[in-house]
């Protein structure tokens, strides 16, 4: 296992699986799994630097969850015990739950856990035990069964009429892309990664053609499979181009796509989460087996982010008939020095 940001084996043939092995008790209205949603029962423990934990920040940004949902936010790095909160809070110890370590949490549920310790994981603030971990579920929930919390003007992220279309680009864009650059920076053999990276860029492909005609993946509005294709291209030229060798070309050089991941980015709810800083030092630092040096690259720059994108010619409205978030919370802010995004 590489990481507790990509849990998994390389099989017999060079391929690297993941282990999507995941705690899968849920957070519902009906509370059928006995965790029903409560404000301030549970608590988000996220990572700025890994994509699965950033689309469970974006969500609940743009579902304005923050007052009925708190979230703890662990450092970027992290060793074979698991996420840490050393670098992000005083004394090393989440404020709410009073541990060091996302490990505590599972090993509360259970103290024979023998899965990976990942994030974003919702723990039950009145036991402090971890109630899941199965980030395809989570986000999902959050647009469905917190419903009545969800701020005035919230989006619809998963839109009734439009589920079927939006599980088929989720699921088509975690295969080749999300997964799929994982696939890639961990092959156990040439021909595994040759495969894996003929894969990606074929996807890449698709989704350049794809959006070069629309503003969205699915509709004229923003939906779960933006959220999740975002995060993987967001940390496209900074970690995956050269870090896990996914160098056929950089986002930047993909018109349509560079311009696609700029207008998310300059959204509200998007690149306000985004921390260039926490991402860099949590791949090159923790993937020793691929950098050993860990060294971190000084570059890409990262102006390019809030230049103009030209993407409201293709119509669409980001929010449909709702409004942008407010601000991200004060203690939620990523420092200025970490993000390209202007002072607000």
């Amino acid at each position: 296992m590489a990481d507790d940001d990509a849990p998994g084996y390389v099989a017999g043939g060079g391929d690297y699986d993941r282990d999507t092995r995941y705690i899968a008790t849920r957070v519902t209205a009906d509370g059928r799994d006995g965790f029903p949603v409560e404000p301030g029962r549970y608590r988000l423990v996220v990572a700025r630097a890994c994509p699965w934990a950033n689309r469970a920040m974006i969500v609940r940004r743009l579902l304005g969850l923050e007052p009925v949902l708190s979230m703890a936010i662990a450092g970027p790095t992290h060793d074979q015990r698991s996420w840490d909160f050393a670098e992000t809070y005083p004394g090393g110890r989440d404020p709410v739950l009073g541990i060091e370590r996302l490990q505590e949490a599972f090993f509360a549920r259970d103290p024979d856990y023998p899965k990976g310790i990942t994030v974003p994981a919702v723990v039950d603030v009145t036991t402090g035990k971890v109630v899941t971990n199965d980030v395809p579920t989570i986000t999902l929930d959050l647009s469905t069964e917190w419903g009545p919390y969800h701020r005035p003007g919230a989006p619809d992220l998963y839109p009734a009429d439009r589920r079927d279309e939006v599980d088929a680009v989720i699921a088509e864009v975690y295969e080749d892309v999300n997964n799929g650059v994982y696939r890639c920076g961990f092959a156990g053999s040439q021909a595994s990664y040759e495969r894996a990276y003929d894969r990606l860029f074929a996807a890449l492909d698709r989704l350049e053609e794809r959006l070069t005609g629309q503003r969205y993946l699915v509709g004229d509005t923003i939906t779960e499979a933006d959220v999740r294709l975002f995060t993987t291209l967001v940390r496209f030229d900074p970690v995956y181009h050269g870090h896990f060798k996914c160098n056929r070309q950089k986002l930047v050089e993909f018109p349509a796509l560079w311009a696609y991941a700029r207008d998310l980015f300059q959204t509200p709810g998007f690149g306000d989460t985004v921390d260039f800083d926490h991402i860099k030092r949590h791949y090159y630092c923790v993937h020793t087996d691929i950098n050993p040096t860990r060294i971190v690259p000084a570059g890409p720059s990262l102006d390019g982010w809030v230049s103009p994108h030209g993407r409201e010619s293709l119509g669409g409205r980001p929010f449909g008939d709702g409004t942008p978030p407010g601000p991200p919370p004060p203690d939620e802010v990523v420092p200025a020095d970490h993000t390209p995004l202007p002072a607000r």
